[in-house]
């Protein structure tokens, strides 16, 4: 008699059952596939791109939450820190000793006189710079750091009052301090949740909240900034507006949107400043024309004198006013988003042109 296969589940039908279960154990996906557009090390499964980005994510969510923070307690850290009558001491060990030392100078260029010290070189001499009337401004994300614990009886000899900028309210550091600005609790940028990161941006940005509500507090002026900067353009020509280096009437190139190329082109070598101002009907700015762009004209366009200056022109030139200070329109020309440029149109509240701001007046200017 034949044997026949009833009762007995068809290979088929299993090898089928099993693909479903793997299926279902993998997402979808046959085991080593990956979603494509992503790529990783050797033997990790890590999606590097998406990983940098959660790192920020992380720290902008951390930044944003900072904002809530600032209340009465900042208020009166600025105002101890205002009331210093020598110098602020800023401190701390680590990546919050390195931060602390840009802070020091952050404050010495804003108005606030500040010196770093280093904790273990405090306790090998330096403590000689502890010295009444100081203000001391300690930074931990811990607030447990032995070394600036050890500073203690130095600021209690002296009366110093200590500002500490902690990530943990009830730290040791925290609990001896006068005034306490409380970062955290937050969770670091690194997945292991170690690597200072999110908690040294937030200091930062603390620190930075002090200094720039110190600047206001002390009524700091460009004048005063251009004092303490005397070397380089920008503390050179700080306190400066723009209309005093800015070049205007009959230097200032000028064309109106019907002008030919060839007209347009003898305005800008005439003027020697390499751009020129294209105006509408009521004298508005209506766009410019570089020497860089007629250069681009001539080598896209076989026969490009008909063409008019309204065909020709950049739309969506940078502007600046004319009471804008240099050192403004200084880092305007040079961090443009589009790419650096050598020179600004000036205009009014009409959008006039009134003048031309070149950078190299700008470096003269400094020198």
């Amino acid at each position: 008699m034949a044997r026949t296969n009833a009762g007995r589940r068809p290979d088929s039908a299993g090898s089928s059952s099993r693909a479903r279960v793997r299926s279902a154990d993998t997402g979808g996906q046959a085991r080593g596939d990956r979603p494509r557009g992503r790529r990783s090390p050797p033997g990790t499964g890590v999606d590097l791109l998406e990983l940098a980005r959660a790192v920020v994510r992380t720290e902008a969510e951390a930044v944003a939450a900072l904002e809530g923070r600032l209340g009465a307690d900042f208020l009166r850290a600025v105002e101890t820190l205002a009331g210093c009558r020598s110098k602020v001491i800023v401190s701390g060990v680590g990546k919050s000793g390195l931060l602390a030392h840009k802070l020091a100078a952050t404050l010495t260029s804003t108005g606030t006189p500040a010196v770093y010290l280093h904790p273990a070189d405090a306790l090998h001499g330096d403590a000689g710079l502890f010295t009444a009337g100081d203000v001391a401004l300690f930074l931990s994300k811990s607030g447990g750091s032995e070394e600036l614990l050890a500073l203690m009886p130095y600021l209690e000899r002296h009366g110093i009052p200590l500002v500490s900028i902690v990530a943990s309210a009830g730290s040791p550091l925290a609990r001896r301090s006068q005034v306490v600005l409380v970062t955290g609790p937050l969770r670091e940028a690194c997945p292991m949740d170690l690597t200072p990161t999110t908690s040294v941006t937030v200091a930062q940005v603390m620190g930075d909240c002090l200094a720039i509500a110190l600047l206001e507090r002390r009524g700091f002026r460009p004048d005063d900034f251009r004092f303490l900067h005397p070397g380089g353009v920008i503390g050179r020509a700080a306190a400066r507006p723009v209309a005093e280096l800015m070049h205007e009437g009959e230097e200032l190139p000028r064309v109106g949107e019907s002008t030919h190329l060839r007209e347009l082109m003898l305005e800008i070598m005439d003027k020697r400043l390499g751009i020129a101002c294209v105006v509408d009907g009521a004298g508005r700015l209506a766009g410019v024309v570089s020497d860089g762009d007629f250069k681009r004209i001539l080598m896209r366009h076989p026969d490009p004198w008909a063409l008019t200056a309204a065909e020709v022109m950049n739309r969506g030139p940078a502007t600046i006013a004319p009471d804008a200070l240099v050192a403004t329109a200084v880092r305007t020309m040079e961090e443009r988003e589009a790419g650096p440029i050598t020179a600004l149109v000036v205009v009014d509240e009409e959008r006039r042109p009134v003048g031309i701001l070149h950078l190299h007046d700008c470096l003269r200017a400094g020198g």
